[in-house]
């Protein structure tokens, strides 16, 4: 019987301190547990300014060849690139997204595989029970992203999910076929369908280093999610728009009329200055949610490409 391959993309920025241990920890696991099953790992080096790439290089040349390869862009592209430049090289049986801080417990791989072989799911995602070790503020803003997520778009996240994820071949292939330039892989994952499974673990803390995820970087990364598949935003400001001008209307007319029956007018200065910040506001607030759909329009027409490689050791037989 054929050996099966399953196939690891490793997004790596700034990862020098746990490349080689995320490396030494599939390893282990494949030779004792998952010895059934060859594997493969993808790092692809969003553009680092440490050693990333360098131990990468290293931990490749030490590898049994093409066990592992690597992708190096020419600058910070951004996870979302990494994960997809991953997942277009890919070609293993099954394939599998992970941190290289081993904050994704290698170790559910066994599960995840199950779910897939034996129970006949198409892909297995890990999904986080806690957050301990985060911060309040991040786990009330993790909590309420997925319950508005959920009510303004028209894709379901599952509370608590993370990008550790193992696919089928047929469903990476239909990942792949999704080229848009603003990217929500978690969105991805849930609008192309099959059936999966979702795995609880307990929070882990990272192997070494710090992450490198900013405040600013998750809000960026939250508003992305859900422009990228919202509707309701646009909606939502037409509804305003509505509400705002019946609301002036009414507002114009009570005034008429307390001027008819009690001869009390309002100074017109007041009028003006009410109605300029009012229609001011809401216009200044429309014009935000409409460049902000032009803007993710603009960058799908100027097709430019989702990453740019600066070098790999990939051959043209691999790819």
């Amino acid at each position: 019987m054929e050996r099966k391959t399953v196939e690891l993309i490793v997004p790596s920025y700034n990862e020098e301190a746990c490349v080689e241990l995320f490396y030494e920890a599939v390893r282990s696991l494949f030779s004792e547990q998952l010895k059934a099953y060859d594997f493969r790992l993808i790092y692809v080096d969003d553009g680092s300014s440490d050693g990333t790439l360098q131990k990468v290089k290293h931990i490749a040349a030490a590898a049994p060849e093409g066990q592992v390869h690597y992708i190096s862009f020419s600058r910070n592209l951004g996870k979302e690139a990494a994960i997809y430049a991953g997942l277009e090289h890919s070609a293993g049986d099954f394939v599998a997204v992970m941190d290289a801080d081993l904050q994704h417990p290698p170790a559910l791989l066994i599960d995840m595989l199950h779910a897939i072989e034996e129970e006949g799911y198409d892909s297995c995602g890990a999904r986080r029970e806690d957050r301990k070790g985060e911060g309040a503020v991040k786990r009330i803003f993790s909590a309420a992203y997925y319950h508005i997520v959920n009510q303004m778009t028209t894709v379901e996240l599952t509370p608590g999910s993370t990008d550790f994820r193992l696919m089928s071949r047929q469903m990476v292939n239909e990942v792949l076929k999704l080229t848009e330039r603003e990217r929500f892989t978690k969105g991805i994952f849930s609008w192309v369908g099959f059936k999966t499974k979702w795995i609880p673990y307990h929070n882990v803390e990272r192997a070494a280093g710090r992450s490198k995820w900013s405040i600013r970087g998750l809000i960026h990364y939250a508003a992305s999610g859900l422009l990228s598949f919202a509707k309701a935003p646009l909606r939502f400001a037409i509804w305003i728009g509505f509400f705002a001008l019946l609301f002036a209307f009414v507002d114009f007319i009570l005034l008429v009329v307390q001027g008819c029956r009690y001869g009390m007018l309002p100074e017109a200065v007041q009028v003006a200055v009410l109605l300029l910040l009012l229609f001011g506001g809401l216009t200044v607030l429309l014009l935000g949610l409409v460049g902000e759909y032009l803007a993710r329009i603009l960058a799908e027409t100027k097709q430019r490409p989702l990453y740019i490689m600066k070098e790999s050791n990939y051959g043209e037989s691999d790819r």
